[in-house]
């Protein structure tokens, strides 16, 4: 009832912005609400940078976490794994403006050969190809590994906790028909812990799509329209928000940011109703 009761107040709030918008909303690139009566705003470069440095950071996160997570439950000796899970679960503590602190300063220039050699040899490649920023730090390939180190504890938890569950039953069955440990691990641990996985991978993607600081210090704003590249800089929903929370002084300019929230509000249900089909609607552990 409280989130019917969000959603309605924001598509309240976003109608009269909307209806006064000049540009078309799903498609324009640009977000120009300094002139109240000539309100121009789109979230195309919104989403596309949202979605891609979240897809980006889930691609990265999804196997470490699952190793991590087999590991600790499956090979590790408990005197080894509890401290290990302890150190993984202390990154979900640290705080967003740290992560993004560190992500510009320390991050951007180490990835900087990586992001260099991807450019010029799988530049015709779309994702690789020249951004439409000058350098390559502050881009969503930056931001992206960022997200990743952000969302690996959610799932390496969630997924650590399911597999710890497995019936012993179904391991000991495995071993007496002389499976080794990683048939073990294929034939009984990885089935019944398939749809916990995925939950917790969806839990870490709707972290990712709402993160905010992080993604404001390490993703630099750009001038021009986004490629779809992960050399691409400007705005996640979030974080174009935050930039501007200052300036909500007018109603209908107010709104249009509030609209850009509504957007991220359904997304955020696209993806946990995705969640839940893959899933097969239910979560073993």
């Amino acid at each position: 009832m409280a989130v019917a009761a969000i959603g309605l107040f924001l598509l309240v709030q976003a109608v009269p912005s909307l209806l006064a918008n000049n540009a078309d909303f799903f498609t324009s690139p640009v977000f120009n609400t300094r002139d109240a009566a000539n309100l121009q705003f789109g979230i195309r470069d919104l989403l596309v940078v949202t979605v891609l440095s979240s897809l980006f950071a889930l691609l990265i996160a999804m196997p470490v976490s699952l190793g991590i997570a087999l590991f600790l439950t499956q090979y590790a000796p408990k005197r080894v794994a509890r401290p290990f899970a302890y150190v993984v679960d202390l990154l979900a503590a640290v705080p967003s403006i740290i992560y993004g602190l560190w992500g510009i300063a320390v991050l951007a220039p180490a990835l900087l050969p990586i992001a260099t050699w991807l450019r010029d040899y799988l530049g015709w490649f779309f994702l690789f190809a020249p951004g439409n920023l000058p350098v390559l730090t502050g881009t969503i390939f930056t931001g992206g590994v960022v997200l990743a180190v952000m969302i690996l504890p959610i799932i390496t938890a969630v997924t650590r906790e399911v597999f710890s569950q497995t019936p012993r039953f179904h391991i000991e069955a495995a071993q007496a028909l002389g499976a080794t440990r990683w048939e073990v691990i294929r034939m009984a641990v990885l089935p019944y812990g398939r749809s916990g996985f995925i939950a917790g991978s969806m839990l870490g993607l709707g972290r990712a799509l709402g993160e905010t600081i992080a993604v404001l210090i390490v993703i630099r704003a750009a001038t021009t329209p986004s490629h779809g590249s992960l050399f691409d800089g400007g705005y996640t929903f979030a974080s174009l928000i935050a930039s501007a929370a200052s300036e909500f002084s007018q109603p209908l300019p107010t709104g249009a940011y509030i609209a850009a929230g509504l957007v991220l509000f359904v997304l955020t249900f696209v993806v946990n109703a995705i969640a839940r089909v893959v899933a097969g609607g239910k979560v073993n552990g």
